[in-house]
């Protein structure tokens, strides 16, 4: 097993053998459901393995420790410094915006966030997750945002710079249910890949799919841009579970799924 994914298997401990689980800002982890019954009653992204029944759960990202008590024992998210991220935008119309672009923006947000509240029950996600696209990791899950030297929120996805054109397939099947034209995104899409699991993949030059699209992992469904704000052609790869953005870098380590189950 690779270091990095065992030292990371280390924090997913089983709910009847410790009293609280320790994760990271943005990863996820397991609980039995046979372990925590109240838990059925909740909605999440449940999964079988080996015979019994998982809770699969999202650390949200903080910027302090913060310890979440909604489940049969304390979940404790570490602070951790994820580091900075500085960029300059040579268009400040794009930084500073005027009233009418700050209007789209919000219709824009509001649009989003209705598709990124969707919970489909008829779709059977998988954690198994592939790289979308071949290129260099440019900016990681959760570093603090500088732009034109002002601090922003902090970047909750991945970045995955390739050139102009380079296909992005889509990491794992889902239901396209919503693609636009957006201020900051450019061309953008989301992919619903069921029972509260989704993804968003920004600044594409070209979308290959339809709204409504059932595609399967694999699938090329666009090609790396540089449309919206940005500073050069890459991916912006978003991934939410339960309302949560997750760290997108974890889903795609060899043997993730399983190693969600080690302590079990």
């Amino acid at each position: 097993m690779h270091k990095n994914l065992f030292l990371f298997s280390l924090f997913l401990y089983s709910c009847s053998l410790f009293s609280e689980i320790v994760i990271d800002p943005g990863e996820i982890f397991a609980i039995k459901v046979d372990d925590c019954p109240n838990i059925q009653t909740q909605r999440e992204l449940f999964v079988d393995f080996a015979g019994n029944k998982y809770a699969i759960l999202p650390a949200p990202f903080t910027k302090d420790v913060l310890v979440i008590n909604k489940y049969c024992l304390p979940i404790k998210v570490n602070k951790k410094n994820f580091g900075e991220s500085r960029i300059t935008i040579e268009n400040t119309s794009m930084v500073d915006l005027n009233k009418s672009d700050s209007e789209r923006v919000f219709k824009e947000s509001q649009l989003i966030k209705q598709s990124l509240n969707t919970y489909s029950e008829d779709l059977q996600p998988s954690l198994n997750f592939i790289s979308p696209v071949n290129g260099i990791i440019s900016s990681r899950y959760g570093k603090q945002r500088y732009i034109n030297e002002k601090p922003r929120s902090p970047h909750l996805a991945l970045d995955l710079a390739a050139a102009e054109g380079t296909p992005i397939i889509a990491p794992s099947s889902g239901r396209v249910i919503l693609i636009g034209d957006f201020f900051y995104s450019g061309n953008y899409l989301i992919l619903d890949h069921g029972n509260g699991l989704l993804s968003s993949y920004s600044h594409m030059s070209k979308i290959y799919v339809e709204k409504g699209e059932i595609i399967n992992q694999g699938h090329v469904i666009g090609e790396v841009g540089s449309t919206g704000r940005v500073t050069g052609p890459h991916l912006h790869w978003s991934v939410y579970l339960s309302k949560q953005r997750i760290n997108p870098e974890s889903l795609i380590k060899e043997n993730y799924f399983e190693s969600l189950f080690n302590g079990f």
